[in-house]
């Protein structure tokens, strides 16, 4: 048995054979990087200890890193208290087939390159898994867990944590929460997944893979549906509603059930290298003479005629007359002769009556009615 006591910044080689890694903190970070290859044992480095040291002990084929003095199965409130008071930085290069469990308080999780089984147990840190090809369980209280390239077996449950997984491929997927967020984005895999994801007032939405494979019974009680495939039946009314149906063959199996948080299930676009339906280009486009369906050969249609062009229109004489706009005939709409410019109407009504008399206007003027008004009473 080899054990030592880190207080500060620390690089250490493990040569025994581990099957085993567990790593527990609180607060800070842990990284472990899973390298392919033959086994030539195991680097950590602890770059930041603050706080009491730490203990690293291998023993029987596992290595620990942690405080000895963290009760991990003890109340998770004390664990919480005392985050405040310890730091550490913790990074691994351990064999990719190495088994790796990480219990953590407030301290953040980066796992990669793996192909054994590994284990996450957070209080309220969060986490990053790429490229893990073996089992995943994670559990977290109110951390966010994103997952990326995964082609394992996938574990989760949360209180209010978030999962997200990216590119998946693995043949399961379960998911529990009571209010966070449950994302998928599914990749095509080598087999049907199996897919059951669980919520109370979290949102649930997958993204299924092109072409996809399952049969879906998904649900809510009050929450809204979104629903991309026309294979699939939305049933229910203002309340309750249900998304059944059978995409493919059927073979794997989707089932997604939220209380209130809505529900939405989403289509993958097919891949760059995989051909799509086939589509018609449409007539070709005038300014890109090589896009769209050829057209049909055959003889050419006649030219049409071109038109004969019109007539210029004669030039305007110098000095020649144009009707003023305010000339007297413009004014009254009549067609006498006199067609001197219209004085300013300053005069009264009889004068004015009188002038158009002498101008020659032969237009019977209209004279206004003579009609006494009950309210009518003659001008002072």
């Amino acid at each position: 048995m080899a054990e030592w006591s880190v207080a500060q910044a620390r690089k250490l080689r493990i040569e025994d054979p581990v099957r085993i890694v567990r790593v527990g903190l609180m607060g800070g970070e842990v990284n472990v990087v899973g390298r392919s290859g033959p086994d030539s044992g195991i680097g950590l480095q602890v770059a930041e200890v603050d706080g009491p040291p730490l203990d690293v002990s291998s023993e029987n084929g596992v290595l620990t890193v942690e405080y000895p003095d963290v009760p991990w199965r003890g109340p998770l409130k004390w664990l919480a208290a005392r985050t405040r008071e310890r730091h550490a930085v913790v990074s691994l290069v351990v064999p990719a087939g190495t088994q790796v469990e990480v219990h953590v308080a407030g301290a953040g999780v980066t796992v990669s390159g793996l192909d054994a089984p590994l284990v996450v147990h957070s209080v309220s840190g969060g986490a990053t898994l790429t490229r893990l090809s073996g089992p995943v369980e994670a559990e977290t209280v109110s951390g966010a867990f994103e997952a990326q390239a995964g082609s394992g077996p996938l574990r989760f449950a949360s209180v209010t944590g978030t999962l997200t997984l990216v590119d998946g491929t693995g043949p399961s997927v379960r998911a529990d929460s009571v209010s966070g967020d449950i994302i998928l984005d599914l990749a095509p895999g080598e087999a049907p997944a199996e897919i059951r994801l669980t919520s109370v007032s979290g949102q649930v939405a997958i993204r299924l893979p092109h072409p996809a494979d399952a049969t879906v019974e998904a649900d809510t009680a009050s929450g809204s549906v979104s629903n991309a495939f026309e294979d699939l039946r939305v049933s229910g009314g203002w309340g309750s509603k249900r998304v059944t149906g059978r995409l493919g063959s059927g073979h794997g199996r989707l089932r997604a059930t939220t209380v209130t948080g809505s529900l939405a299930l989403l289509r993958r676009p097919p891949r760059a290298d995989e051909p799509g339906p086939a589509e018609d280009p449409g007539p070709a486009d005038a300014r890109n003479p090589g896009t769209g369906r050829p057209r049909p050969t055959g003889p050419a249609r006649p030219a049409r005629p071109a038109r004969p062009a019109r007539p210029a229109r004669p030039a305007r004489q110098e000095g020649a007359l144009r009707w003023p706009p305010s000339s007297p005939t413009a004014a009254c709409g009549c067609t006498c002769s006199n067609s001197s410019p219209r004085p300013r109407a300053t005069a009264t009504r009889s004068s004015v009556s009188s002038r158009s008399a002498s101008r020659g206007c032969t237009r019977p003027r209209r004279e206004r009615s003579t009609r006494a008004s009950p309210n009518w009473s003659p001008r002072a």
